[in-house]
């Protein structure tokens, strides 16, 4: 009766062991198939998570590195613009850049400008049609003008300060010292007009300078807010100031040989 008991017991323990067995065999055949899948399915999702930033980090790192690059370049180029400053290119010609004759500048003077005044006293006494034009901000009288006085119409004003402001502008940007237009002529009375052909018999009677829209600004002297430089250099930026400003339909300008100046009338 024991040895049936313990054969029993045996054959069932065996029975149970090789049950247990096949049952694990199932179970780690279906956790590896299982485990596979996930992994797959795991790898794929990281696939798709990773590769979105990765796609989107190389733009952004090729933006970001752009700056990097570049920014060496802007600077080398800041400090050149500072070290070489805009050229100075002067005019072609002053015969062919300032060609107005004297009759279209007598033009623009009757149809601009204020009667003629007999002496300074009506001059200084004239409310309507004229502006004090003494010394300001972007140029200067000329100490030796004793034959005009320091009055303009004001659209004349408005372009001799026009005119100054640029000029001193343009010195900046290219890098020369900073200097103001010196003018030697305004309004001229007819007192002034008789009194000045005593000395000069070129002087015109008919001058546009009696209509208070014309001035005469220096190109061989000018007035160094700091150092001075050579006066052919601030002609040539003077020039090229002027050339736009009758471009632009401002004003008529002829060049003065002998006077050494520029005759401006305001248009």
């Amino acid at each position: 009766m024991k040895r049936i008991k313990k054969k029993i017991f045996l054959s069932g323990y065996v029975f149970i062991v090789l049950f247990l067995g096949l049952v694990k065999m199932c179970t780690n055949h279906i956790n590896k198939g299982a485990s596979d899948d996930e992994v797959v399915a795991e790898v794929t999702e990281d696939n798709v998570i990773i590769a979105e930033p990765e796609e989107i980090q190389e733009p952004l790192q090729t933006v970001e590195a752009e700056p990097v690059k570049e920014s060496v370049p802007q600077a080398r180029r800041a400090r050149t613009s500072r070290s070489n400053p805009h050229p100075i290119r002067s005019v072609v010609s002053y015969a062919i850049s300032f060609p107005d004759k004297e009759d279209v500048h007598m033009d623009a003077a009757l149809y601009w400008g204020v009667k003629p005044i007999e002496n300074r006293d009506s001059a200084e006494q004239m409310k309507d049609g004229l502006v004090y034009a003494g010394s300001d901000p972007f140029y200067v009288l000329d100490p030796r003008m004793k034959s005009s006085i320091p009055y303009l119409v004001p659209r004349a004003h408005e372009l001799l300060r026009e005119i100054g402001h640029a000029f001193m502008d343009s010195l900046s940007l290219k890098g020369v010292p900073m200097h103001r237009i010196i003018v030697s002529s305004m309004l001229r009375t007819e007192e002034d007009v008789r009194k000045l052909r005593q000395v000069n018999y070129n002087a015109s009677p008919q001058s546009c300078h009696r209509y208070g829209t014309t001035f005469d600004i220096c190109y061989n002297r000018y007035d160094a807010v700091n150092r001075p430089v050579r006066d052919d250099t601030l002609k040539y930026v003077l020039s090229e100031v002027l050339r736009d400003k009758r471009m632009e339909g401002r004003c008529y300008v002829k060049y003065e040989v002998k006077q050494g100046c520029f005759h401006v009338t305001c248009r």
